[in-house]
């Protein structure tokens, strides 16, 4: 894959970076934008994904316009990541969004080899962030309702992607077989987690209170809880638990990953209950289990 030699991509200062917000598109391109999103409709992206990529798509053309660019080659690509994103200092994670949204964008348009040799940047190997026992302890119990409680509950219980539990309806619960189907999840796989006996026991009341109509959890007008509110909950409950660490509402999704690894739990058994395609990603729970440094004697207590 060839490099992009940015030293050759002339150098913008910061004060005079370019601002797209005030470029109005043209007709003809809020057209091309709409039939963008209905194309990755039909490619089955979630909604999330979509909403991303389009709004990407579109400061990249506000970018050719600005730059009065006529034709979109290597260079155009490699110039709008310069100064888009490299200059600001956005985020590995959003520099690879950003180039699987154009990449999309010129697929759509029938010109997507000019971004095939675009070098992504490396990742940062970060290992993710885990609750202990007790913090989730402390962080369910100081939910602020019986609503909150269960949401967090099913996430920490089942190793719930946001967008899973989101998801879910009254007919993927399984009492039976004591399982919740995970329905169209990443990768547009189908799988099946964990049901508690105690998030069992608690959506059993939370059902006869809240009556959900649709989805599992649904905000005002029977409409999907969002995920900001969602984030809103875990914010909450983490600073009434005194929790310190950074976290988001994937921790807990480590975190159950991280507590059934150090129970022993195989872990081909956890890459399916997390619905990950690569054992590989599964692996880096290995990294942050506390079973293995139990096991070791520091070298200070040995004097």
């Amino acid at each position: 894959m060839a490099e992009i030699d940015y030293s050759k991509i002339k150098k913008i200062e910061r004060k005079r970076r370019v601002h797209f917000y005030d470029i109005q598109l043209e007709l003809h391109q809020l057209t091309e934008l709409s039939q963008f999103v209905r194309w990755l409709e039909a490619q089955r992206y979630s909604p999330s994904t979509i909403h991303t990529y389009k709004g990407l798509a579109e400061f990249f053309l506000k970018y050719l316009a600005k730059r009065k660019f006529d034709t979109i080659t290597e260079r155009t690509v490699a110039q709008f990541n310069y100064e888009f994103i490299v200059l600001p200092e956005k985020s590995i994670s959003y520099q690879n969004q950003a180039i699987n949204a154009i990449k999309q964008f010129l697929r759509f348009r029938k010109n997507d080899t000019v971004v095939y040799n675009i070098e992504r940047p490396r990742r940062e190997k970060k290992l993710p962030v885990v609750l202990s026992v007790e913090e989730v302890r402390r962080l369910l119990k100081c939910a602020t309702n019986l609503k909150h409680k269960v949401l967090l509950s099913l996430i920490y219980s089942g190793g719930f992607r946001i967008s899973e539990v989101l998801n879910l309806k009254m007919s993927d619960l399984d009492g039976d077989r004591m399982l919740i189907h995970i329905r169209n999840a990443k990768g547009k796989k189908d799988r099946y987690t964990l049901l508690s006996h105690k998030a069992l026991a608690m959506l059993n009341e939370y059902l006869a209170i809240y009556q959900p109509k649709q989805f599992l959890f649904e905000g005002q007008n029977g409409q999907r809880y969002s995920e900001r509110a969602a984030q809103n909950v875990l914010k909450t409950s983490a600073e009434r638990a005194d929790i310190r660490k950074k976290i988001t509402l994937h921790t807990l999704r480590h975190s159950f990953a991280t507590h059934l690894l150090e129970q022993g739990t195989d872990i081909r058994y956890i890459q399916n209950l997390l619905g990950h395609s690569n054992p590989k990603t599964t692996m880096i729970y290995t990294h942050v289990t506390d079973v293995a440094m139990h096991n070791i004697k520091n070298p200070l207590d040995m004097l």
